[in-house]
């Protein structure tokens, strides 16, 4: 499995630094988070609601229309090319798939990878029953921790996006935690990149919003930062910062 070149991270001060212990943590805290991401390994995948296991441990879903960039996201965030499928078909991806995170076979938290959605090739009836399928998950899911709606800034929301917001956004209220990512801001002039954040910001209902580009490289240490410290309220990682403060 490809890792990050260290370059991408932010560099961790010796003993020798006047570095303040809370100064250390914070610059730590990227590479802790994306160590946690790179254990993701495939759980198990289910069609339907009823196949997928009961679980006590927080779940992250992604959603988001196809060719949204989902799938890329989530192999950039845990730095493996194929972890997420990416079809030559968007749309026709129809499970729903698990991936279980944390260390040496402990599983603290899942990633739940939906089937993109609003793809035209798609017939109308396959569109809608993904659809039920999605709005049911979004609502009933018990351990559902978080939700990650993928957005091609360049698009703006669909309407089926819309209808995703309106399905989850009671669950927000009562304390979901939810993220937008901007995908493919390498497209966007920094202009255009400040008025998709302005927009979504007052779309998204209180959630967080956060450009990202896999081939910039943008975005990716405050996402993962993100799900991390959501996982993790309170823990700094301080196992994995004592083992790289040297």
């Amino acid at each position: 499995m490809p890792h990050l070149s260290n370059t991408n991270f932010m560099p961790i001060p010796s003993d020798t630094d006047s570095t303040t212990p809370a100064v250390r943590q914070a610059a730590a805290t990227p590479i802790v988070a994306l160590g946690w991401l790179h254990t993701a390994r495939f759980l198990t995948t289910a069609p339907q609601l009823q196949f997928l296991p009961a679980l006590d441990v927080p779940e992250i879903a992604f959603v988001g229309r196809s060719n949204a960039g989902k799938s890329t996201c989530i192999n950039t965030l845990t730095q493996q090319k194929q972890l997420a499928f990416a079809s030559k078909k968007p749309g026709r991806t129809q499970h729903i798939n698990l991936f279980a995170l944390g260390k040496q076979g402990v599983t603290d938290a899942v990633l739940a990878d939906l089937p993109g959605y609003g793809y035209a090739a798609v017939p109308m009836q396959d569109k809608l029953r993904w659809q039920q399928v999605m709005a049911n998950y979004l609502v009933t899911r018990q351990n559902l921790k978080a939700v990650v709606l993928l957005c091609d800034p360049r698009h703006g929301l669909t309407e089926l996006d819309e209808v995703l917001l309106d399905v989850v956004r009671p669950r927000v209220q009562a304390g979901l935690k939810f993220l937008v990512v901007l995908t493919k801001a390498d497209k966007l002039t920094r202009a255009e990149q400040n008025k998709a954040l302005a927009i979504m910001k007052l779309n998204a209902g209180g959630g967080e919003v956060r450009l990202f580009s896999a081939t910039k490289r943008l975005g990716i240490d405050t996402v993962a930062t993100l799900l991390w410290d959501w996982v993790h309220p309170n823990q700094l990682g301080s196992e994995h910062i004592a083992a790289r403060v040297v």
